[in-house]
């Protein structure tokens, strides 16, 4: 686990990396990215001297906007994976160095 209270300020200095789970990496040649497909990934995101990534919505969703109409927050659309597969690509990424921050839209709910 990386330890924030060492560097509080860490972002002003980081270099970002933002992934649209969607149209990143298919890994299941299913059309469509997905959480798989991030984690086969991290090498290549660690070469680019990345410090964190910024995962666009993977929430449950209908859909309708993108992924942007969250159903769920504590859940994964399952086009993209499982809450296991969440946990391992968080898991893999601070492995490497990386952190992690997911794009949070409370505003934009699904009805």
């Amino acid at each position: 686990m990386i330890n924030n209270q060492q560097n509080p300020t860490w972002w002003k200095n980081a270099v970002g990396y933002q992934i649209y789970p969607k149209s990143f990496y298919d890994s299941n040649s299913d059309g469509i990215g997905d959480l798989q497909g991030i984690i086969q990934k991290i090498p290549y995101i660690k070469s680019l001297g990345v410090n964190f990534v910024w995962l666009s919505p993977f929430f449950a969703s209908p859909n309708v906007d993108n992924g942007y109409d969250v159903s769920n927050y504590e859940d994964v659309d399952p086009q993209y994976g499982t809450l296991d597969d969440t946990f391992k690509m968080i898991d893999d990424f601070h492995r490497n160095d990386i952190r992690v921050v997911f794009d949070l839209v409370i505003n934009h709910t699904s009805d």
